[in-house]
């Protein structure tokens, strides 16, 4: 294994580091802190992790200097008791180097077992710049927690935002041009269907969808089958295809449970709840909470769900194809995480999409409606908003839909209307 190790570590010494496409991230370097970097699988982590890496090296740190193990390389038959050959081949290679001017970087980390133990160990008496990466939210967080009290800073990868998109089908979005900007549009319909995984915006049309669906695949059976020794993988695929069904919409695990034993599947209630945390883990359902100012009632509320990725939403489920409003609210929840606001839903006789609240802050209903040409729409719409509003007693909410439009006011509530794609480019701000 040390054997292998010195080969994985001197063919990455020896190779020039790619020019890849940036991301709008920025992750700390030299701040003493252990650096996580978590995200579903194929979102970019690895490929931010060599941006890093270039960047240190421009700076004046040499490759040699740079410690990085991918630890989901088939070569590596990793067990925890393997951990410490990394070092040994690491300082068997270099032995004059110094550990404390050193660069760990570990990618994919969670899937050897006391991985917490080890990077805990490598910070105390080794370096302090290190870098991990994690497609298990849950664990990477909550384990790397408990390790390291407090020396440690998480942040998050999605799949590209729309901004990122356009860079990486190379198209200036500062230009203001006509041409432009109707291509820019015209891509933004397409990034609402297509999504934003990196590769996947790099290809044909005619190979994104089964190469989601092997994304799919992946996640299904690495992340949730083999790291929580799951069984029963029709009960489980079902499960999540049924998550994705109900984007935007309650998630009731009771009403899944009676679907499946009405189909003679004999399962454990229990079973479900334990998928649906995995789920949650691995990127795959991503929970809202309803709105009230009682914390306490928020956390123990019921859940909406929304998904990870158009794309991948509609590689594996043909209901939301030409469901065009269910797919931009899906693209709002996902640039409001991207934004770290704190999202929630409002239901409380009628329902309004989206509540943005920050503690000490006063709530914000924002409802997202693709179309608002037809006059039935637009007043359903606006008496949902306008409702919601009251309610939380205050005098201010937002529309987002495929056109913007003046501001106006409907029953002492002043009501934005913005245009999704440049809510989404960043244009303007909520």
């Amino acid at each position: 294994m040390k054997e292998i190790l010195k080969s994985i570590i001197a063919d990455f010494h020896s190779t020039p580091l790619a020019t890849i496409f940036l991301r709008d991230l920025q992750l700390p370097v030299g701040s003493g802190k252990v650096i996580s970097l978590i995200g579903p699988r194929r979102s970019g982590k690895s490929f931010y992790f060599l941006h890093l890496m270039k960047t240190l090296v421009q700076s004046g740190v040499k490759q040699e200097r740079i410690l990085y193990i991918n630890f989901e390389d088939e070569r590596l038959q990793f067990q925890a008791a393997h951990l410490d050959l990394v070092l040994q081949a690491y300082q068997e290679l270099y032995p004059e180097t110094r550990w404390k001017d050193c660069y760990f970087f570990f990618d994919e980390i969670q899937n050897i077992e006391h991985w917490e133990k080890f990077a805990r160990r490598c910070y105390d008496s080794i370096t302090r710049n290190i870098y991990l990466t994690g497609s298990n939210a849950n664990l990477l967080s909550r384990e790397i927690a408990t390790a390291m009290r407090g020396r440690t800073l998480t942040y998050e990868i999605l799949p590209l935002s729309f901004p990122e998109y356009l860079r990486f089908k190379k198209i200036n979005n500062q230009k203001r041009d006509t041409a432009t900007r109707s291509k820019v549009r015209k891509l933004f319909r397409q990034y609402l269907v297509e999504g934003g995984y990196p590769e996947v915006a790099l290809m044909t049309s005619n190979l994104q969808t089964q190469v989601l669906q092997e994304y799919f695949d992946v996640m299904t059976y690495r992340d949730l089958v083999e790291r929580y020794q799951f069984t029963n993988l029709t009960v489980i695929k079902y499960f999540l295809k049924r998550i994705a069904s109900t984007t935007g919409s309650y998630l009731s695990l009771n009403k899944i449970y009676n679907e499946l034993r009405s189909q003679n599947y004999k399962l454990d209630k229990n079973f479900l709840y334990e998928v649906n945390e995995g789920a949650k883990a691995v990127y795959l359902s991503l929970p809202v909470s309803k709105f009230d100012f009682s914390e306490l009632k928020r956390v123990n509320s019921d859940k909406k769900t929304y998904f990870i990725d158009n794309g991948l939403l509609n590689a594996i489920t043909f209901k939301f194809s030409q469901d065009f409003g269910k797919m931009l609210e899906n693209l709002c929840y996902l640039e409001f995480r991207r934004q770290n606001r704190s999202v929630y839903y409002f239901k409380d006789g009628k329902e309004c999409d989206f509540v943005l609240f920050e503690e000490g802050e006063k709530p914000l209903p924002v409802q997202v409606c693709y179309d608002l040409s037809d006059q039935d729409t637009y007043q359903r719409e606006i008496s949902s908003l306008v409702y919601c509003c009251k309610k939380l007693k205050i005098n201010a909410g937002v529309i987002i839909s495929m056109n913007g439009q003046e501001p106006r006011q409907v029953d002492g509530v002043k009501i934005k209307v913005l245009d999704a794609m440049e809510f989404c480019l960043g244009q303007v701000k909520i």
